[in-house]
């Protein structure tokens, strides 16, 4: 295992437009240690699921490169994709299949040893172990979001990124999905890419953060410290300011 779950180097994203090319990601490096969570922050439209799209090689970068532990995505996509997993709102596994269906079918994809214990293990850790018989089509947003949650950690991935994991959970249920997640990750050193637009929850989890907009990289840092060295009260107050005046550049965020 390398000491990076991933490394992006100058990636970039365009599309064909009326009145020229749209460019939806500019440039962007960043690295995650294995056993970190990182922060991919910013409003809607940033560039932020077009990257994850790169990464996962749904989307083929305009130029740039994406490697998942020393693999490269563009040359072995399906050693480097065996590496990762994924799980966010809009990703529904297959509703027809039972909660242990479905961790069974995508365990198998993934080749995973000792399927059944470790299926057994993630049932209990997400709290699904009297739904396993339940069609998926059938639980509610936040059942839903756990069996998510528990299929992407089946192959223990070196990376895992996660695109607004408990975005339809209460806060209770999202607190523990969140000591779920760092437990499981960070006991295999598992590398975490994590979007979402709950700061509480940023600072709560990610090691470090960085703030697009626009498809560019506006600052990156420790969630704990940033609010204060840019004049900001929170982490909120600093996204909603940066989101509002994406182009006036971190220098002119200080009141």
């Amino acid at each position: 295992m390398t000491v990076w779950a991933i490394r992006v180097k100058d990636l970039r994203k365009q599309y064909p437009g009326r009145s020229g090319p749209v460019h939806a990601v500019k440039g962007i490096d960043l690295e995650i240690r294995n056993g970190e969570c990182f922060g991919l922050l910013g409003p809607n439209g940033a560039g932020k699921t077009t990257i994850i799209n790169m990464v996962l090689g749904v989307h083929e970068p305009s130029s740039g490169s994406v490697q998942i532990g020393g693999i490269d995505v563009a040359r072995h996509r399906s050693q480097a994709l065996a590496r990762s997993n994924f799980a966010a709102v809009y990703a529904a596994l297959p509703g027809n299949l039972t909660v242990e269906q479905n961790l069974r079918v995508f365990g198998l994809i993934y080749s995973v040893p000792r399927l059944q214990e470790r299926i057994e293990e993630l049932l209990q850790r997400f709290g699904l172990t009297a739904l396993r018989k339940t069609r998926c089509g059938l639980l509610s947003s936040g059942e839903s979001t756990r069996v998510s949650l528990a299929k992407a950690l089946l192959n223990r991935p070196e990376l895992l990124l996660l695109d607004e994991p408990t975005a339809s959970l209460d806060p209770s249920s999202a607190r523990e999905v969140r000591e779920a997640i760092l437990e499981a990750a960070r006991s295999t050193s598992c590398g975490i890419l994590w979007t979402s637009h709950n700061m509480y929850e940023v600072e709560a989890v990610c090691d470090r953060v960085l703030f697009l907009s626009r498809g560019r990289i506006l600052i990156e840092g420790d969630p704990k410290a940033l609010a204060g060295r840019h004049g900001a009260a929170n982490l909120e107050e600093l996204f909603v300011r940066l989101a509002r005046e994406p182009l006036a550049g971190p220098g002119a965020l200080a009141p």
